[in-house]
């Protein structure tokens, strides 16, 4: 991820300096970024010469010694893109912040950790800010800009200028679990797997009702087998930890069986699928109303959690559906979908799972509940 930034920021005419603190990553880094812009040339996206100058505007840093962030005294961005571990990101930005200058900008590229307990390290904390890239950073559009309670509005807005530069697309969320996309996208995996332990229908037929009847570029298992089980089941466990065990991102007891197994999906071989050459590929029950019946399920939960990240201000309902569309390639917004089934029929769906189950995962958000009451739509109410 961070070589993908690193790209980013020198394509766009930055000169760049790269750490890693493994030697390794770091030759993989630049072999990486070199690959990139080979292919860019021979497609004709860019010249031999241009291609050639955003490769020389990267140096490698000596690691992450100190003498190695001693590299980093003259940046004016610093963004730190290392493991999902809160004490070592803070153990970082502590001792970035004693190496760049005293207006340098400290950013965490963290998918779903507080920007506020990460800053909390910093004797500076107003200059702490998140800006969340999508994998692959150089593809992918959205950024999502997380200031902190105690980042400065500057600060937040200086960054978000500069990515808007950087030609991306950009959001503003407040610092919380999971932030706007992984927060809100937590049910289009976890009640897939629900689905699935419970034995309504299996892997093929939940991936195929959402891809093909629901319009999703992949499903839902396909999905997590690309993200990468330990990296999605990391994210998931974060956010539910983060809520205090709010059980609407309850971790599935399947997928982390799969972390334990080391089956973490096409970068292991196998995860939900096989991906051995001779497994055989498992064929979907295409069923219309069975069909139906786990789209409407999901993407029920999906609006919920939509609406609920509106009415507890995580992000404004154009962000939200910004977010959604460009950060993880929905069909379309998830406000503007609830509209088109009707706020009184997704509301109809949860509270009768609500009922079934007895579950509170199935809550309907308070703002879904008062707008299909006073037959409102999401996009257009303001309360």
């Amino acid at each position: 991820m961070g070589a993908g930034i690193a790209q980013v920021a020198a394509t766009n005419g930055h000169s760049v300096i790269l750490a890693d603190a493994q030697p390794a990553a770091q030759k993989r880094a630049m072999d990486g970024i070199a690959a990139s812009m080979a292919r860019d040339v021979s497609k004709g996206r860019r010249t031999q010469s241009e291609a050639e100058a955003i490769v020389a505007r990267i140096t490698v840093a000596d690691g992450v010694s100190e003498a190695g962030l001693a590299s980093f005294a003259e940046c004016g961005l610093v963004i730190e893109a290392i493991v999902e571990d809160l004490s070592v990101k803070r153990t970082l930005f502590r001792t970035l912040e004693a190496v760049v200058p005293e207006d340098a900008i400290l950013a965490s590229n963290t998918s779903s950790l507080s920007i506020a307990a990460i800053g909390g390290s910093c004797k500076h904390a107003e200059r702490v800010v998140g800006v969340h890239f999508f994998n692959p950073a150089p593809i992918m559009p959205l950024v999502e800009i997380v200031p902190s309670i105690a980042t400065a509005p500057a600060v937040a807005g200086a960054a978000r200028a500069l990515m808007t530069a950087w030609g991306k697309t950009t959001v503003m969320a407040s610092d919380t679990p999971g932030f706007i996309v992984n927060r809100v996208a937590r049910p289009f995996y976890g009640e897939a797997m629900r689905i699935l332990e419970e034995g309504i229908a299996d892997i093929a037929t939940i991936d195929w009702a959402m891809r093909e009847l629901g319009g999703f570029r992949m499903g839902p298992f396909e999905l997590t087998d690309f993200i990468g089980h330990d990296v999605n089941f990391a994210v998931t466990r974060s956010v539910f930890e983060a809520t205090y065990n709010d059980p609407r991102y309850r971790p599935s007891i399947s997928q982390q069986r799969l972390v334990e197994a080391g089956l973490l999906g096409r970068k292991s071989g196998r995860g939900f699928y096989d991906y051995a050459q001779d497994a055989a590929k498992p064929e979907p029950t295409r069923d219309a109303v069975l069909g139906e019946a786990i789209v409407n399920r999901i993407v029920a939960m999906l609006v919920n959690e939509a609406v609920d990240a509106v009415h507890l201000r995580i992000a404004n309902a154009a962000d939200v559906e910004t977010a959604m569309t460009a950060g993880v390639n929905y069909p379309r917004g998830l406000l503007a979908w609830g509209d088109q089934l009707g706020p009184a029929a997704v509301l109809a769906r949860l509270d009768a799972l609500h009922a079934e189950y007895g579950d509170s995962r199935y809550r309907a958000s308070v703002r879904l509940r008062r707008i299909a009451q006073r037959r409102g739509t999401l996009l257009g109410e303001n309360s």
